[in-house]
């Protein structure tokens, strides 16, 4: 199977309720626009809804943290594009970019953490080597593309001298 790099799986519109009194979109919404990303990412994956119905596993997320590049406004369609950064037998950290459909803008980033989960007894437990190896195929095709720009980024403000 061949892989897109960065996938593009997921596109939602931006709601009237998601809109604060500034005009735009409410810093609330990102997240949930994120978040279906994630969902339609870790369905691609193997590891959605589907899997954790006919499992007791599942993934949680442990950190996120999202950059805000350009605003969005009532009725803009969005488009997530995401990729795989790396993984273990117990974790997973991705990456996804929120764009503009119509202007083609980045209006935000988002970089997660997800622990793999059983659910039964709702810790972290090791992937089986049917979740691995797709996963294994997804970095390999994500890892051709070039470094992301917002990748680790930490808030902080510099010390004036």
């Amino acid at each position: 199977m061949t892989i897109p790099a960065p996938l593009e799986l997921w596109r939602e519109t931006v709601l009237p309720e998601w809109t604060d009194y500034n005009g735009h979109m409410n810093v609330a919404y990102y997240t949930l626009v994120f978040d279906h990303g994630v969902d339609a990412f870790f369905t691609f994956a193997g590891m959605g809804r589907d899997y954790r119905d006919s499992t007791t596993f599942s993934t949680f997320t442990v950190e996120h943290h999202i950059t805000y590049d350009q605003e969005v406004l009532e009725g803009d369609e969005l488009i997530c594009r995401s990729r795989l950064i790396g993984f273990d037998e117990k974790r997973i950290h991705h990456y996804h970019e929120m764009f503009h459909a119509a202007d083609g803008y980045r209006a935000a980033t988002c970089e997660f953490l997800s622990l793999h989960i059983d659910l039964s007894v709702r810790r972290v437990t090791p992937m089986s080597d049917d979740r691995l190896a797709p996963l294994a195929e997804m970095l390999e095709a994500h890892g051709r593309l070039p470094p992301a720009e917002k990748l680790g980024r930490t808030i902080r403000i510099p010390r004036l001298k």
